[in-house]
């Protein structure tokens, strides 16, 4: 993988860790991210890893509630 570069999905197949690069503000919705992320779905499921993703933004304190429009 290249320095600054992203993971593709063939690259982590048989692996246990999920990938996060490529992230960026998403201009079209208020506090939002584009975000790439990789895994391979067999290992890792991709709901399970959804929760972790989240549940680590949330206690890092890089997520938050979201607000009534």
């Amino acid at each position: 993988r290249e320095p600054g570069g992203y993971t593709t999905p063939f690259e982590c197949a048989g692996e246990d860790a999920t990938y996060i690069s490529r992230i960026r503000e998403d201009p079209t919705v208020e506090n939002g991210l584009n975000i790439w992320v990789v895994s391979d779905n067999l290992r890792k499921g991709a709901a399970l890893n959804t929760i972790q993703i989240a549940e680590l933004l949330v206690n890092r304190g890089l997520l938050g509630e979201r607000r009534a429009a």
